[in-house]
C-alpha cells in the first residue's frame, strides 16, 4: 500500500491537537478532536486494506487481525506493563487496585466500555486514570473486529456497488444514531463504538468514493480540510456535546484532506509533521500518563512543566516507535504481552491492590482507606409513587416527609432510616443532580428530581427537605458566564422555595458539610495528609453559595440548618484514629452519618 505523506502529516495535527489538549485545555479547548481525525483515518486504511485485498483475492481476516495486534499490542503492553511495576513502586492500595483495573481493559480492549460506566457521579477525576486515553484504541479495536467481517458478508451477497451504497446508507445511519444518543445519553455515546463507527465509516467513504479533482481543486479541498479541522480546535471545549452532529466538523475536514490527496504538501508533508506522524501512536500513549503523573502529585501546571512533559512525551513516543513499533515480531509476541499484562492486573486487582507490600503505620493507613472508599448505604429507587422512583421508609402516621435533592441528601438517609421517625418519608434523590432547570449538562439522567412537582402533587407532605450544597454544581469556567449563571440558580432556587413552601407546613434547607481533600481517604493516604482542617477553611469552600444566600428573598419562615456548626468546633477532624469519616472529599461513609448527623432529629421528631 502506497505510504501518504498527506494521511501520515494528519496523524500529526491529531496527536499534537490532542497532547496540548490534554497538558493545558486552555490552549487548545476543542483539541480532543484530534481522536476523532484519527478515527477517520483509521477508517479510510483499513477499508483500503479490505476492499483491495477483496478484489485480489488475497485477503485473510486471520491475517488482518494479526497484523493489527502486531501494530498496536506491543507499544501498549509495554507502556501498561511499566505503569504496573511503577504502580507497585509508588500507588497505595486502592490507586492501585483501580490501575490493575484499566490496565485489564486497555490490553482487553474493553477501557471505552469501562471508561462509559465509569462516568457516574462518584467517579475519580479523569485525571487520576493513568490509562484513561486508551479508550479509543477500544474503539479502533472493536471495529477492526467487526468491519471485515461486515464487508466480508456484503461482498458475499451482492454486487461491489451495492456494498459500497449499504455501507454508505450505514455511515448515515450511524451519524443519526450519534447525534440522537449523544444529547440522551452524553457519557455512552462519547466513548462506545456505535456512536463512534460513523467517523471511521466517513474514512471508508473517502476511499470507496474518491473524488476525482485537479490540482487547483485538490489545494482548495485540502486547505478547506485543515481549516475545517483546526477551527474544531478552537471553536469547541470541555462543555461541547460529543460527538453528535458537532464532530461533523474536523470529521468532514479530515475526509476533504484524504480526498484532495495532495502529495509534497508543506502543510502535511513538512520534516517535523512527518517525525511527529510517524511516532504519533506512541506520543498519544505514553503523554497522558505523564499528564496524569503531573496532577497525581500535585505538580504545578508551570511552563516549564508542561513542557518538560511534552519533550518527555515526544522522546518516550520515539524511543517506542523506534524499537517497539517497527522491531520485526512474530505474532507469539503480542500475544504473550496479553496474556502476561492481564494476569499481571489480574493478580492486582483480586488481591486488592496488594496491602503486603506495605507495613506498619502505611499498612494502617492502607487498610483504612480501602475500608472506606466504597463505604455508602445511599437510597435506590424502591417504590414508584405517582410518576417518580423514590425511596419510601413507612412511618406509624399519615403524616410524610420528602428529602429531596442530590448525594448531599442522600447521605442522610443511614441517620434518618435508623432514627425511626413515625413521618413516612420520602427520599426523591440521584446522585449529581439538581432541580435548578438551568442545569442541564448532567451526565446521567436527572428525569426523577427534575419532575419534583409530579411527586409533590402526589403526596401531602408536611415537611420537605433539601440541600443548598449542589447550588455550586457545574457552574461554567469563564468568569462572565460564571456570574450569569449565578444569579440564574439565584433566581430559579426563589422559585424553587417559594413552590416547596406553598406545599409543606415547613421547609428545612441544609447548607454545605466540611468538605475537602483531606477528607478522602485515597488522597490522604496518597498524599499524608492532615487529619482536620480549620472551620474557616471549611467554610471557604462555600463563599459562592453564602453569595447566593445573602440574595434569596424566599427564605423567610425557611429552617436553615448549618452542618459545620454542629460537626467540627475549631477544627473538623477527618476521621477517629482508625477509621475515616468520608467515603471520599465529600460524602459521609453510614456509621458516620448515624452517629454525627443529630440535628436532623428536630425534623424527623413530630413533638418538634
Amino acid at each position: 500500500m502506497r505510504f501518504r505523506k498527506d494521511i501520515n502529516g494528519l496523524r500529526a495535527i491529531a496527536v499534537i491537537a490532542v497532547v496540548l489538549f490534554h497538558f493545558n485545555s486552555e490552549w487548545l479547548p476543542g483539541g480532543f478532536a484530534g481522536v476523532d481525525v484519527f478515527f477517520v483515518i483509521s477508517g479510510y486504511l483499513m477499508t483500503k486494506i479490505i476492499f483491495e485485498g477483496v478484489k485480489n483475492e488475497t485477503f485473510s481476516i486471520l491475517t488482518f487481525y494479526c497484523s493489527r495486534a502486531k501494530r498496536i499490542i506491543p507499544a501498549l503492553a509495554i507502556c501498561c506493563l511499566v505503569l504496573m511495576l511503577l504502580g507497585w513502586l509508588f500507588l497505595s492500595v486502592i490507586d492501585y487496585k483501580v490501575l490493575s483495573k484499566h490496565v485489564f481493559s486497555s490490553i482487553t480492549f474493553l477501557s471505552n466500555i469501562v471508561y462509559a460506566t465509569e462516568q457516574g457521579y462518584f467517579d475519580s477525576s479523569s485525571h487520576e486514570k493513568w490509562l484513561l486515553h486508551t479508550w479509543s484504541l477500544s474503539v479502533e479495536w472493536q471495529f477492526y473486529l467487526l468491519f471485515p467481517i461486515f464487508v466480508l458478508f456484503l461482498v458475499k451477497l451482492m454486487s461491489y456497488r451495492n456494498a459500497r451504497l449499504i455501507l454508505l446508507i450505514t455511515t448515515a445511519f450511524s451519524f443519526f444514531i450519534s447525534v440522537i444518543a449523544t444529547d440522551i445519553w452524553p457519557s455512552y455515546s462519547y466513548f462506545l463504538l456505535p456512536t463512534r463507527a460513523w467517523e471511521m465509516l466517513v474514512g471508508g467513504i473517502a476511499y470507496l468514493y474518491p473524488l476525482k479533482l485537479n490540482f487547483k481543486n485538490s489545494k482548495i479541498c485540502e486547505l478547506t480540510g485543515l481549516l475545517f479541522i483546526v477551527l474544531s480546535y478552537f471553536v469547541f471545549n470541555e462543555n461541547t456535546l460529543w460527538p453528535g452532529y458537532l464532530a461533523f466538523l474536523p470529521v468532514l475536514g479530515c475526509y476533504l484532506v484524504i480526498q484532495a490527496n495532495v502529495s509534497g504538501s508543506f502543510l502535511t508533508s513538512n520534516f517535523v509533521f512527518q517525525k511527529i506522524g510517524g511516532w504519533s501512536y506512541s506520543i498519544y500513549l505514553w503523554h497522558w500518563p505523564i499528564v496524569v503523573f503531573i496532577g497525581f502529585y500535585n505538580y504545578e501546571l508551570s511552563i516549564l512543566n508542561i513542557s518538560l512533559g511534552l519533550l518527555l512525551s515526544i522522546f518516550l513516543g520515539f524511543l517506542s516507535a523506534t524499537y517497539i513499533e517497527k522491531a520485526k515480531l512474530s505474532i507469539l509476541f503480542p500475544i504473550n504481552l496479553t496474556i502476561i499484562a492481564s494476569l499481571l492486573a489480574s493478580i492486582v486487582y483480586f488481591n486488592d491492590g496488594v496491602i503486603s507490600r506495605f507495613h506498619g503505620e502505611q499498612k494502617r493507613n492502607n487498610l483504612a482507606a480501602q475500608r472506606a472508599i466504597n463505604d455508602n448505604d445511599y437510597p435506590e429507587p424502591n417504590l414508584k409513587v405517582g410518576p417518580n422512583n423514590v425511596r419510601y421508609i413507612k412511618g406509624t402516621t399519615e403524616k410524610n416527609i420528602l428529602f429531596i435533592g442530590a448525594s448531599h441528601i442522600e447521605h442522610t438517609y443511614p441517620y434518618v432510616s435508623h432514627y425511626g421517625s413515625e413521618y413516612n418519608i420520602y427520599y426523591l434523590t440521584k446522585g449529581g443532580c439538581s432541580v435548578l432547570p438551568s442545569d442541564k449538562k448532567m451526565k446521567w439522567d436527572c428525569s426523577n428530581v427534575k419532575d419534583y412537582k409530579k411527586l409533590i402533587e402526589t403526596v401531602n407532605f408536611d415537611k420537605i427537605v433539601t440541600s443548598f450544597y449542589f447550588f455550586h454544581f457545574r457552574l461554567p469556567i469563564s468568569v462572565n458566564e460564571r456570574s450569569a449563571q449565578i444569579y440564574t440558580r439565584i433566581k430559579e432556587y426563589d422559585e424553587f422555595l417559594s413552590y416547596i413552601k406553598e406545599n409543606s407546613k415547613e421547609v428545612y434547607l441544609i447548607l454545605g458539610e466540611p468538605r475537602g481533600k483531606e477528607f478522602s481517604p485515597k488522597y490522604s493516604v496518597r498524599e499524608n495528609l492532615n487529619d482536620s482542617i480549620t472551620v474557616d477553611y471549611a467554610r471557604s469552600f462555600y463563599n459562592t453559595h453564602n453569595f447566593a444566600l445573602k440574595k434569596l428573598t424566599e427564605l423567610d419562615d425557611v429552617n436553615i440548618i448549618d452542618p459545620i456548626e454542629y460537626l467540627c468546633d475549631t477544627h473538623c477532624r477527618t476521621n477517629n484514629g482508625d477509621d475515616f469519616y468520608y467515603m471520599d472529599k465529600t460524602h459521609m461513609r453510614p456509621w458516620y452519618a448515624r452517629k454525627a448527623l443529630g440535628y436532623l432529629s428536630s425534623i424527623l421528631d413530630p413533638s418538634e
